[in-house]
């Protein structure tokens, strides 16, 4: 499971980490649309063995050759229509200050941020600002040779143009990438290229079939093929070396074994050999054994993602989107991340929820701090800021989860939030804007420590429940269930006395942001009219939300206006406190039992809909601030330098290329499902 970021706006700045990066460091790198790409520091690369370095070199190497498998689960014409638009854009004659060269060229940025035509967060398709006669002259100047993969011969073309209107200039067609909407076919509604030819009744009677509800250790179902109806009849067609996505996966597999010659012990070894067999099998059992291997191995300081991991990019919540990411440990900052885990016990046995949803003994809930090396697929360029892993629930229960945050990210994202005045603009008054101040920095990392370190390792399932049923609510439900176990023990007095934190107000800094978040300022994120669909924003609206509601009685939170704009106003943090505990149970409750119906009400009556007069006027301030409510990352350059003989000496890194040379550079050398001329 992820934790995302928030707007990059409502992350608040206290105090930036001076040691973070260099002095004169320069996040910024390019802002279009509603997008601000950035780059982030690697500290601490330098410092580490050459065998070190050279096992981060190929697993890297391993991460990028990913790139194609996200674009094309994403949408089916993903890969082509980024390969127009880039042969297009390269081979473009005239004159580039023109005014629809660069719509073509923001629209271009966009698909590369989102990975297809989609946008990464809302999954609305994009709207390209250039003309249709621009795009019908710019296509048909383009040679035989030039057109993209299939399309070279004058059929092809006439019938890649007609396509092309359709993609660019039609906007029902193929409108959203994922559909969340309640009581519509979630498949036939979403136009990701995880299912062909199917309906979500058949996808769900399909794997029902496959379901042994008295299976302990029952496998991920979906997580690595596509569904489709074959003359006839549902069948998977799975990731795998010899299969779909083959010719990635081979590439990804001949750099996991060069990787595995450096590793630092037995135990990467082994799961990396693991993880081989699956690429190549596609067997689930040989992820799970995989998963296990990789959840129990601790010792070292490098460590990797590589696969199909997170399914939000599924409608039902099945499929894993791929994705890649390599990090080390940062051993001055896991101190707080160990301390933590290592009262994983004390958390679970102390949590509101009823006993019997509590886990019997918790086992193995490892975390750390680390620093990524690379971001790749689904990681890239938008990234989590914290990760909590394997999402399979009896793994977790038997065998542990690694938790980690992502230090260097987060640094980069306070280092490009400071000054903005968006505190200034939304905030109540200056005392909130100087808790934040003091207090958030901390209190943001401890949040996202808790969420992943245990908020997602906490709880169980009873006997018989299915995984899968709450259906599409439950990347929604499991967000924020791991979210209100953060946000409950963040007040707790447990983190003064291991020594976390000093002040025990902390906690408040980030109430306070969330609640103004969950309530207002996330909605910088969606377009008027619209009714909130990724799931992270649901829970944080659901929770922010549900607690207001209930907590009318007692004037808990409030809305006040004052000279036309409205704030955000806690009166009672510890009341507050005794909200999350309530919902805590509940979601926790819900998931235990699989209440798919109180789930569904849970969010849909507190989770979706949108306040268009609030929505307008948080539009209007934020607009004010000219700040981009997204944020991605260009990663470094990792070069090897090698001696006469070939082999590597060192690893140098470096951050000075920018957006449009880094993704141009991906498409030339790490496309493998495509033909590069």
């Amino acid at each position: 499971m992820k934790s995302n970021v928030l707007i990059a706006a409502v992350i608040a700045v206290s105090s930036i980490n001076a040691m973070a990066q260099p002095a004169g460091f320069d996040y910024r790198v390019d802002r279009f649309a509603d997008i601000e790409v950035m780059r982030y520091y690697v500290p601490g690369f330098d410092k580490l063995s050459l065998q070190q370095k050279t096992y981060i070199y190929y697993l890297t190497e391993a991460a990028l050759q990913g790139r194609d498998i996200l674009t094309d689960q994403n949408g089916k014409y993903n890969l082509t229509v980024r390969q127009l638009i880039e042969r297009i854009y390269t081979t473009y004659n005239g004159n580039r200050e023109d005014k629809d060269f660069k719509a073509l060229e923001v629209y271009l940025k966009q698909i590369w941020f989102g990975n297809g035509i989609h946008h990464h967060y809302s999954t609305d398709k994009f709207t390209p600002a250039f003309s249709q006669k621009f795009f019908s002259k710019q296509f048909d100047r383009l040679t035989d040779q030039q057109m993209p993969d299939g399309y070279q011969n004058k059929k092809q073309r006439a019938e890649l143009k007609k396509l092309m209107q359709r993609i660019l200039f039609e906007p029902s067609f193929m409108a959203k990438r994922v559909n969340q909407a309640d009581g519509e076919d979630l498949i036939l509604t979403s136009a990701n290229n995880m299912y062909e030819g199917v309906t979500q009744n058949e996808v769900e009677n399909y794997y029902s079939r496959l379901r042994n509800p008295n299976d302990p250790t029952p496998v991920m179902w979906g997580l690595n093929c596509r569904v489709a109806k074959i003359d006839g009849k549902v069948v998977e067609q799975p990731y795998v070396a010899d299969g779909l996505y083959g010719k990635a996966i081979s590439k990804i597999v001949f750099y996991l074994g060069k990787a595995k010659e450096y590793a630092e012990n037995d135990g990467q070894r082994a799961y990396i050999d693991k993880l081989i067999e699956f690429y190549r099998t596609g067997s689930l059992r040989a992820f799970d054994e995989y998963s296990i291997l990789w959840a129990e191995e601790t010792k070292g300081d490098v460590d990797f993602i590589n696969g199909f991991i997170e399914v939000y990019g599924d409608p039902l919540g099945m499929t894993g989107s791929w994705e890649g990411m390599v990090n080390f440990r940062n051993g001055d900052a896991s101190h707080r991340t160990a301390v933590i885990s290592g009262n994983a016990e004390y958390f679970e046995r102390n949590s509101p929820v009823d006993d019997r949803f509590k886990k019997d003994e918790v086992k193995g809930v490892s975390a750390k701090v680390i620093t990524a090396a690379i971001l790749a697929g689904d990681s890239y360029p938008s990234t989590p800021i914290g990760i909590n892993l394997p999402n399979s629930n009896w793994i977790r229960a038997q065998h542990g989860s690694k938790s980690v945050t992502l230090e260097n990210i987060t640094d980069a994202y306070d280092g490009a939030a400071a000054g903005n005045g968006f505190n200034e603009e939304f905030a109540y008054s200056s005392a909130e804007v100087e808790m934040m101040r003091r207090n958030l920095t901390l209190a943001d990392k401890l949040h996202t420590d808790l969420h992943e370190c245990l908020g997602h390792a906490s709880g169980k399932l009873l006997p018989g429940v299915d995984k899968n049923a709450l259906k599409a609510y439950a990347s929604t439900l499991e967000e924020g269930r791991a979210d209100l176990f953060a946000l409950y023990y963040l007040a707790d007095p447990k983190l003064v006395e291991l020594g976390v934190i000093s002040d025990p107000d902390t906690y408040k800094a980030e109430y306070y942001k969330y609640i103004m978040n969950g309530l207002m300022t996330q909605l910088t994120r969606i377009e008027p009219g619209k009714d909130i669909e990724e799931s992270h924003m649901r829970n944080r609206k659901f929770i922010s939300e549900w607690c207001y509601e209930h907590g009318k009685a007692d004037n808990v939170i409030e809305l006040v206006k004052r000279d036309g704009k409205t704030y955000v106003k806690i009166n009672d943090y510890e009341k507050l406190r005794g909200l999350f505990a309530q919902l805590l149970a509940e979601v926790q409750r819900i998931k235990s039992t699989g209440d798919y119906e109180a789930g569904r009400q849970l969010v849909e009556n507190y989770g979706v809909k949108v306040d268009p007069a609030i929505h307008a006027e948080v539009l209007e301030r934020y607009a004010r601030l000219n700040i981009a409510p997204y944020k991605g990352f260009v990663n470094p350059v990792y070069e090897a330098v090698r001696d006469n003989n070939g082999n590597i000496t060192d690893v140098k890194v470096s951050y000075g290329e920018d957006y449009i040379h880094q993704m141009l550079r991906y498409s030339r050398d790490y496309s493998p499902l495509t033909v590069n001329r």
